[in-house]
């Protein structure tokens, strides 16, 4: 078996580098977890920013500046019609621009995810509610050993401008209910600034991007994602950090969230996904193995 340097002048054996890769349930190559967990998970890693907008253009020319020495910034738009995508190229020639496949933050989201090549993926909100300063926090927690790192808007060093005290009482609801159906601790489950290392994305079965439905959303294409992602995580034993993070008021425009649709979507979400913890962790488990079938998806999912 011969050796060979990566672009981090690692060395690593060059079988490793010409093996086949572990392929998705869809066929398509996801992050080879056989390769040794210094080049999937280097201590200086490529960070790739997944921003979902939709008619966000007076945001995007503002904020996304702030991303530019980030190893790829994805935009995913969702049919703007503000010229959002214009806005970005203007604003970050480099920008990687995605067109989300169906409505909802969630499909925006698992749409942008698809196209990272980082070894860690950031989520982020560019309404300007995220502060971009706090990336480097989230990945020194993930390159201290976190699996996930969870932002959170309610411990020391958090806090928020933009949350009402309705949509706090709900999120303290869920944070109980999840908390109690996963058996791990969360004090801000409802919240999208989060950051985890990309060999871990195929653990979260995410809902095809290329279904196709006579719906406009499929579960899990709204903004119940963020619960889904950080739920599957507890679910499948991941290590999770929180972050400290403040939520800032929105710079331009208004919200497309509606709390109390959304939050009986991530109601739904939960409840679901405490029955779907055993193949969650089959999922954890795999390995090395491609012959393995795909876990059968609860009813919920499927189109």
């Amino acid at each position: 078996m011969s050796e060979q340097g990566n672009e981090n002048g690692e060395v690593v054996s060059a079988e490793l580098e010409t093996e086949a890769p572990i392929v998705e349930v869809a066929g398509e190559p996801i992050v080879d977890r056989r390769k040794p967990a210094s080049v999937r998970r280097p201590d200086n890693p490529r960070v790739s920013v997944v921003v979902p907008a939709l008619n966000e253009a007076k945001n995007v020319r503002e904020i996304l500046p702030y991303l530019s020495e980030y190893y790829e910034v994805i935009l995913v738009d969702g049919h703007s019609v503000d010229g959002t995508v214009a806005a970005a190229r203007e604003a970050l020639p480099g920008v990687k621009i995605v067109e989300q496949t169906r409505q909802g933050k969630g499909n925006a989201l698992a749409c942008g995810f698809e196209a990272a090549t980082g070894e860690v993926i950031v989520m982020f909100d560019v309404d300007g509610s995220a502060d971009p300063n706090e990336i480097p926090d989230f990945v020194r927690a993930l390159v201290a050993g976190a699996d996930l790192a969870k932002g959170t808007r309610f411990v020391k060093g958090g806090g928020s401008d933009d949350i009402t005290l309705f949509r706090r009482i709900g999120n303290m609801g869920l944070n109980l209910l999840a908390s109690a159906l996963t058996e791990h601790w969360f004090t801000d489950l409802c919240y999208g600034y989060n950051a985890f290392w990309a060999d871990m994305l195929y653990m979260l079965d995410l809902p095809d991007t290329q279904a196709k439905s006579d719906k406009l959303m499929l579960p899990g294409d709204g903004f119940e994602i963020e619960a889904l992602i950080i739920g599957r995580f507890a679910l499948s034993g991941a290590k999770i950090t929180e972050v400290p993070s403040f939520e800032h008021d929105r710079y331009h425009g208004d919200s497309n969230l509606n709390a109390v649709r959304d939050g009986f979507r991530v109601l739904r979400t939960i409840l679901e996904d405490r029955a779907y913890a055993r193949r969650i962790r089959t999922l954890a488990r795999r390995r090395g193995a491609t012959n393995m079938p795909p876990p059968q998806r609860p009813g919920w999912m499927r189109d």
